[in-house]
């Protein structure tokens, strides 16, 4: 039940980090991947390994924070496919400042990719599954949909967004057959995150926060992805599935010797 045989999923970047460990995972499960990112060459450079391993993959370019671009994608990756069954859309963008320091620009463009960007991945995509009644959409949220810290309030007040556009697009379209749900990750070695890797401090105190004692890498949100993508999550939608080692169930507090 956790198969994706035959069904056809686009990725939207799929061109590193995350997006592209799904992409990849959604392969190994027997699906037909559509690599889509800003990057042209690295949505292909991911189709490339996947069809090199013996599995199925097209690319393209998307740029989501345009509604037409993200519409022209999906209906040219499907012109030789029946329907598409599942999206997972994966971008975003940070801007680690204070409040009193942010600027508008800085505002505009994390709302614009974080916000803007998967409201037009989710309408365009729930365009095409609300015809062909099915389909899952899975948009990535985050552990700052829930809890913050200094320096993410733009960040983090788009992550929470992220999860009531995916209630609200469930609740819409649940009788036509379309699920929509989120992934919230934890601390993931990404590009996003290279600069707090690169500092140890920084570095182990992220570590140090959950259970897990270690970060995730990103081959780890592959599982979670293709289970919501999948008949296995068949009752499941417009909830968020954590996959955090343990950061929110974790509240810092001593544990005393022995415990």
């Amino acid at each position: 039940m956790f198969r994706l045989d035959n069904k056809t999923i686009a990725v939207i970047g799929a061109g590193s980090g995350i997006g592209e460990a799904v992409a990849i995972g959604v392969a190994k499960q027997g699906g037909h991947v559509i690599c889509l990112d800003i990057n042209a060459a690295a949505a292909t450079a991911t189709a490339g390994k996947i069809t090199k391993s013996g599995g199925s993959a097209d690319s393209g370019a998307v740029d989501i924070t345009n509604l037409t671009s993200v519409r022209d994608a999906l209906v040219n990756a499907l012109h030789h496919r029946s329907g598409l069954d599942g999206l997972v859309c994966t971008p975003a963008i940070n801007v680690r400042k204070p409040i009193l320091k942010y600027t508008g620009e800085e505002f505009d463009r994390v709302v614009s990719v974080n916000l803007r960007g998967n409201f037009n991945v989710l309408q365009a995509a729930g365009q095409l599954m609300v015809l062909q009644k099915s389909g899952s959409i899975v948009l990535f949220s985050s552990i700052r949909s829930l809890v913050t810290e200094p320096g993410q309030s733009v960040y983090s007040m788009t992550k929470a967004g992220i999860v009531q556009l995916v209630r609200t697009a469930a609740t819409e379209w649940g009788e036509q057959g379309v699920r929509v749900n989120a992934v919230g990750p934890g601390v993931i070695e990404t590009p996003l995150t290279a600069p707090i890797k690169a500092q140890p401090d920084w570095y182990k105190a992220y570590a140090d926060k959950t259970p897990m004692k270690r970060w995730a890498k990103a081959e780890e949100m592959a599982g979670p992805t293709v289970f919501l993508l999948s008949d296995a999550a068949s009752y499941v939608t417009g909830t968020i599935l954590f996959a955090d080692g343990g950061w929110l169930a974790n509240d810092g507090r001593f544990a005393p010797p022995g415990m």
